[in-house]
């Protein structure tokens, strides 16, 4: 394993520098995140961008003020660690021009924080680095993978021989026994080539495939929306693959699947259960807020990368205290505030709708999901 040791001289300097508490205070807001916590931070590393970088190392010591620096991020993994969250998602940017990168993973590591990394596919990346990521005690690390074929993948990032490159990491992690995850945006232009990702997914030998839902950025880029008819084909052949992968499937962005799943036991169930049954029993849905976290470069933080509503910054106030406390995180964690036949849906506990893509797409946070195809 890479000790702490391992960061460059002015890296090390930066976070000797900070000072920052090894262990945060047990204070009523760690308290309170015990009961309440995320079961997901996202957390991007950086911005900076190695596509046509050669070497996966940035110059040492050059670090953007404006990101955080080492004790920052040590510091925020204590909190991390103290809310006892399931999963701390690393990603980027291209997480790998960090160059304490491994030491944070192994800070994480050695505190029991599970974490996962996603890559982009540069020529930096090969089997040593992946080798030595699993040693500073990587869980697993993912790619996004947006198309069975060259031309869908590469067409989607506007490059070529991406494809090609992560089907070559994935195997480098295969060499090292480091689990993959493959992530996958589906919007208009894709979603017919469901089935043959799921066939590819398998001969690749993935641990989990990661389902994005597509999100408009703005409403101009409402033509890429997969119809709400379209979601519940994706649905169906999610929902047949999970009975003879032997992959994960979860779904971003993708609520109303929760809902599918929900009429598919009521539908096996041939009258033993109802609707109401099932939607009591069964456990609150985790979307926008309610259960994911994501923290930008600067210590934004937001409900999910997708909803660009800020509920604090982690440089100035504790996670714990966003999370439980911050009136935007409170009221998402609220159905009673959905609206139209989000409201109405007996499946809003489960489900509650995409967040994100309601309010981008109308402008009102409590919004109807315009992509659910559900009528009441």
């Amino acid at each position: 394993m890479l000790p702490t040791s391992a960061l460059d001289p002015a890296t090390a300097e930066m976070a000797a520098s900070e000072r920052l508490p090894v262990t945060p205070k047990v204070d009523a807001a760690s308290a309170h995140a015990s009961r309440l916590r995320p079961l997901q931070v996202t957390w991007e590393l950086t911005q900076a961008n190695g596509w046509k970088s050669a070497t996966a190392r940035s110059p040492k010591g050059h670090r953007d003020n404006r990101q955080f620096s080492t004790a920052e991020a040590f510091h925020l993994i204590e909190e991390v660690g103290a809310m006892r969250v399931p999963l701390l998602a690393l990603t980027g940017g291209d997480p790998l021009l960090r160059p304490d990168l491994f030491p944070i993973i192994e800070f994480a590591s050695n505190r029991s924080v599970r974490t996962s990394l996603t890559l982009l596919p540069t020529p930096a990346v090969d089997a040593r680095i992946m080798g030595e990521l699993k040693a500073c005690g990587l869980m697993r690390v993912g790619f996004w993978l947006h198309g069975s074929t060259p031309t869908l993948n590469d067409g989607h990032w506007g490059m070529s021989g991406l494809h090609r490159r992560t089907l070559e990491m994935i195997g480098a992690c295969h060499e090292v026994q480091l689990p993959v995850q493959v992530n996958t945006i589906v919007a208009r232009r894709n979603f017919h080539d469901i089935d043959s990702m799921i066939e590819l997914l398998i001969r690749l030998d993935v641990a989990m495939w990661n389902v994005f839902f597509f999100v408009p950025a703005s409403r101009d880029e409402a033509d890429k929306l997969l119809s709400p008819e379209a979601h519940e084909e994706v649905f169906s052949k999610l929902y047949a693959a999970s009975k003879r992968v032997h992959f994960q499937i979860k779904t971003t962005e993708g609520p109303h699947y929760q809902r599918y799943l929900l009429q598919q036991r009521i539908r096996e169930s041939r009258g033993r259960l109802t609707e109401a049954d099932v939607a009591n029993c069964a456990p609150k849905g985790v979307n926008d807020g309610k259960g994911l976290v994501f923290i930008n470069w600067r210590g934004e933080v937001y409900p999910s990368r997708f909803l660009p509503l800020t509920a604090g910054n982690v440089m100035g106030q504790s996670l714990a205290k966003v999370y439980c406390d911050s009136s935007m995180f409170v009221s998402l964690r609220d159905s009673s505030r959905l609206k139209g036949k989000c409201g109405r849906c007996q499946a809003r506990n489960v489900c509650g709708g995409s967040r994100a893509r309601a309010y981008v797409m109308t402008g009102d946070l409590f919004a109807s999901d315009p992509c659910c195809a559900l009528e009441l």
